[in-house]
């Protein structure tokens, strides 16, 4: 079983998989108890070699580069695991307001940041 961690102690991924997101400032029919803080997740993703120079020849005829469309939505569910993950280990059963922003690194990796408000729901 997946475990990470963090200031409170150790979270397991099914503790994890409890938390609720919403991109929302609320949770709809829940009541926010308390805000306990920003909690983020993250992942550092490059492009595979082989992968990329098909891509390279995929942008000259067109369509979608499915080998970059499979690569971002496995780093996005990675960094909203990570982020589920850091809420549960603050208390929280909830992370709102969450957003997802990403950056170029040097080299062709990329940062996919999940982050939100942390929050105890009822």
């Amino acid at each position: 079983m997946l475990r990470t961690l963090s200031r409170r102690g150790l979270c397991t991924s099914a503790q994890a998989a409890a938390i609720k997101l919403s991109t929302a400032d609320t949770c709809p029919g829940w009541e926010v108890r308390q805000s306990l803080g920003i909690v983020t997740g993250s992942t550092v993703r490059t492009k595979d070699v082989a992968k990329d120079l098909f891509a390279s020849v995929r942008t000259i005829f067109g369509g979608e580069i499915t080998t970059y469309t499979e690569l971002l939505n496995e780093a996005r569910a990675e960094a909203l695991l990570r982020l589920k993950q850091s809420a549960a280990s603050e208390g929280a059963n909830a992370v709102l307001a969450v957003r997802i922003s990403t950056t170029s690194l040097p080299g062709g990796a990329s940062e996919l940041l999940a982050y939100g408000s942390a929050a105890k729901l009822s």
